[in-house]
């Protein structure tokens, strides 16, 4: 009975291995430089030329993206109605009357700062993204699937 325990166990510390070992080292140490503090990290090859960890930092859950070379490209988190530039307040509430607002994200990258909201009224939900002056960049339908609606 110990020998195939042994070898499952030996199995499954090589999976496991393998499955850190997949992402590039350098994207790996950037990482680590960027974020010496996070905890309960988890790797996802986003594309063919970039990498995104999830990962847990004051309290809060995060994800970024790396290019192959270590390059970092976005940083997101959740945050709350109250951290919202008074800009982006204005214009939810000028332009978009009557929606209410699911989830707030900002996204953090080297040349700009944005704030992703997620809007519901009746069974219409929007995604629309502001520029920290108020400024709507993009807006989109999101159209969720029966299983999503469960």
């Amino acid at each position: 009975m110990k020998k195939p325990i042994g070898i499952l166990t030996l199995f499954v510390s090589v999976t496991l291995l393998s499955c850190a070992q997949d992402t590039p080292t350098q994207v790996a140490e950037a990482f680590k430089t960027k974020f010496p503090t996070a905890k309960s990290v988890k790797w996802e090859k986003e594309n063919e030329k970039e990498w995104e960890a999830e990962f847990e930092m004051d309290g809060k859950e995060y994800s970024a993206n790396f290019s192959l070379d270590g390059t970092w490209l976005e940083t997101e988190h959740e945050i709350k109605n109250n951290e919202l530039p008074e800009a982006v307040k204005m214009t939810l509430k000028n332009e978009f009357e009557g929606y209410e607002i699911e989830e707030i994200e900002i996204s953090e990258k080297t040349n700009a700062t944005a704030y992703e909201v997620e809007l519901e009224k009746a069974e219409q939900t929007l995604e629309v993204v502001f520029d920290a002056a108020g400024k709507v960049l993009s807006k989109k339908e999101v159209i969720e699937s029966e299983e999503e609606k469960d």
